[in-house]
């Protein structure tokens, strides 16, 4: 679960901005392993706009090791995964399914300290497609993992065939869905005007929910 960063002697760590909240969180029993606030075993990622995209901080422990003191490889995919999608999420006002997704690891992740993951969208092609990338960075600023991918917008009409929802559940989401690109562009305007952090910002202990949205499925290679 993402945890509070602990004190930050070095003074190299920011408060983190106003978050940008999930339209998937609208639903009580939406138990995505990276980004809902309802999953008590996941990771519970917590988003912030970017001037150029979506950021998301994050600290990991033991928990979530491969070697010892090292976060698992595939978490930090989860990681980018859900800062992409849901970036792209909450610029098209659609669910986002990932179709591919490579990833490139420059050095460990280790558990206990704060890492920001970044994600900014690089393009979007004529069959419909999305290109995006993502960096985590560690506390200073360093690169430490990267990815790509490429995401297919759905209509949430359309994604229902490959997602389960009710009827009154599709509703309330297609509200927030709709509400969701005039918001994120007005927390990107807000993020554009803000002074910049130093490095990477301390994780926020209380999400404050704006009216906007997202999440897209975690997958890695096969589309969904």
């Amino acid at each position: 679960m993402t945890a509070p960063a602990k004190d930050d002697p070095s003074g190299t760590l920011a408060d983190a901005q106003e978050l940008v909240a999930t339209p998937w969180a609208v639903l009580d029993d939406y138990q995505c392993f990276g980004c809902s606030p309802h999953n008590a075993k996941g990771l519970q990622l917590r988003f912030k706009a970017l001037p150029d995209g979506l950021a998301t901080v994050f600290q990991l422990g033991s928990a979530h090791e491969s070697y010892p003191g090292v976060v698992h490889g595939g978490l930090a995919g989860v990681i980018c995964d859900e800062t992409m999608g849901n970036l792209i999420v909450l610029r098209t006002g659609k669910p986002a399914f990932t179709t591919a997704m490579r990833l490139r690891y420059l050095a460990p992740i280790p558990v206990g300290a704060p890492h920001e993951c970044r994600a900014r969208i690089v393009n979007t092609g004529d069959t419909g497609l999305i290109n995006a990338e993502a960096d985590i960075l560690d506390a200073t600023g360093g690169v430490v993992a990267t990815a790509r991918a490429t995401y297919r917008p759905v209509a949430l009409e359309a994604a229902r065939d490959r997602i389960t929802l009710s009827d009154g559940d599709a509703g309330r989401l297609a509200d927030v869905l709709t509400a969701s690109a005039p918001a994120l562009a007005s927390a990107t305007a807000a993020a554009a005007g803000a002074p910049g952090p130093a490095s990477v910002p301390a994780p926020d202990p209380v999400p404050v929910s704006v009216p906007v949205p997202v999440s897209a499925p975690a997958t890695t290679s096969e589309e969904s």
